[in-house]
């Protein structure tokens, strides 16, 4: 069997995490090359883990890849989408907010063959709601608990000049739409943009934020109410060294790639 070939797109903590998991090798796929805006940081981490890999500019990753992980700041989604789909190829996207912005991705998709993955990330029963989405959904909510840190410098806090650094009991911040939510929490609501487009759109699905002083760990608590079945799930997730993201959501990554040359595959 050719091994695919990944490129990763990002050196954060995501990033990272996944071209250690490559280099350590998965079945069926070749770490192909890495792109990062900081080239010094980037030849640091490389050499410090002793990855030998070809560290190039983001347009030079198209040719290297069969496939691209994307783990960039959501405004340079395009700059690697748009030239991996033409050529047919797949993206792995982890900036899902930022495919509301950008629909034409997903006729580049449809006309040129290529594919856009979004991966279960920092959420949990992604499978479960899109089982349920086939049939009839009546509701979808999400609540998002976070440690203040981990919501200081949203967008949403500054326009509505709200100050959480010292508050001493849980605050709602937000409650509305999926839509709306990643407008004003871009590098933190992508999870409920993702529960959104596995279920019935990001304009039905419903958001709560709240900032807890009392909690370590990103906590989210999805409700569904369909007439396939009614459930609830809760997931708290660790912080990484980036307090915006969870430990889970780079490692769901290595799980969809384990996923794609497996002899078995358990969950849809």
């Amino acid at each position: 069997m050719v091994a695919e070939q990944i490129g990763v797109a990002g050196l954060g903590t995501i990033g990272k995490e996944v071209v250690r998991r490559l280099a350590e090798g998965i079945p069926g796929c070749q770490l192909a090359g890495v792109a990062s805006r900081d080239t010094e940081k980037a030849h640091t981490f490389l050499r410090e883990e002793g990855i030998d890999v070809p560290l190039v500019e983001l347009a030079s990753l198209v040719p290297l890849s069969d496939v691209v992980v994307e783990c960039l700041p959501p405004d340079l989604l395009t700059a690697i989408a748009e030239p991996m789909l033409k050529e047919g190829k797949e993206v792995v996207v982890l900036s899902v907010g930022a495919l509301l912005d950008s629909p034409h991705l997903l006729d580049l998709a449809r006309e040129y063959g290529g594919r856009l993955i979004v991966p279960t990330g920092a959420l949990l029963g992604l499978d479960a709601v899109g089982a349920a989405a086939e049939g009839i959904v009546h509701s979808i909510k999400i609540t998002s608990r976070k440690p203040v840190k981990g919501l200081v410098g949203a967008p949403f806090l500054g326009q509505n000049m709200l100050s959480i650094e010292d508050i001493t009991v849980p605050q709602l911040l937000f409650s509305g739409t999926a839509r709306e939510a990643i407008v004003g929490f871009p590098a933190n609501l992508n999870v409920a943009v993702a529960l959104g487009l596995a279920g019935i759109g990001v304009d039905d699905t419903q958001v709560e934020i709240w900032a807890d002083p009392d909690i370590s760990r990103n906590t989210h608590r999805v409700e569904v109410d369909a007439d396939a079945a009614t459930f609830m799930m809760t997931i708290e997730n660790v912080p990484s060294e980036n307090p915006r993201t969870g430990l889970i959501t780079a490692l769901s990554v290595v799980s969809l790639l384990r996923k794609r040359h497996a002899p078995l595959v358990v969950g849809s």
